[in-house]
């Protein structure tokens, strides 16, 4: 059992799917954009998802029209979606109409911008289930955060459902969940060592921080 919900984002290999979902990831996601540096092909996605159970399977999009994400939807029988930054309401709101779980990308170049986000995700919370604040993209950390920007986001995650992206080891983490009401944090692997072998130093670090023994 983890203190807060994990998404594993851009999975590629069967060796990170394990892991995530041996430590109880609620979500694993697969970037299905096409041309990514990390895109994985579709039989790519479906051969290692029979592997692994407990965990929701999100393809991840970014402007992809909202019809061909149902179409995969129904395909590669997804438990959810991920759409990126320039999403837009309708596409939301015909996701929405479709009963898809949707997790909406915002990806923040600098901490003025969290000032403008509360129009945004007023808007848009009726048809999304989590908003992903991504900081980790632009290379944020949360031990550069000020005290105004931990508190713009407390007010936020106080509101509204989100997870969090950003740079952090596990006594970081322990303090950010101190200070916010997020609903979990996002992470993601990387390419196999040699396949089936890779190092898990530094997720470990932070998995162990999260873990709650129950008596």
């Amino acid at each position: 059992m983890l203190k807060t919900k994990v998404k594993a984002t851009a999975v590629t290999n069967l060796t990170d799917a394990r892991y995530f979902a041996a430590w109880e990831a609620e979500w694993l996601g697969f970037n299905l954009n096409s041309g990514d540096e990390s895109y994985i092909a579709p039989h790519e996605m479906k051969a290692i998802k029979e592997w692994v159970d407990g965990v929701k399977i999100i393809g991840e999009f970014d402007i992809q029209a909202a019809e061909d994400i149902i179409e995969s939807v129904d395909l590669l029988e997804l438990d959810g979606v991920q759409v990126g930054t320039f999403a837009d309401s309708h596409t939301l709101q015909l996701l929405h109409q479709q009963e898809i779980p949707v997790i909406k990308e915002i990806v923040l170049t600098e901490i003025a911008e969290l000032d403008q986000l509360e129009e945004q995700l007023s808007e848009q919370s009726t048809y999304v289930e989590n908003f992903l604040l991504n900081f980790d993209k632009n290379g944020m950390h949360w031990k550069d955060l000020s005290a105004n920007a931990v508190a713009q986001l407390e007010k936020l995650s106080s509101r509204y459902s989100i997870l969090l992206s950003i740079g952090h080891n596990g006594e970081e983490l322990l303090n950010m969940l101190e200070h916010l009401s997020i609903t979990g944090i996002s992470v993601r692997g990387g390419e196999e060592e040699k396949v089936g072998f890779k190092s898990y130093e530094d997720l470990d670090d932070i998995f162990e921080a999260l873990e709650v023994f129950e008596e």
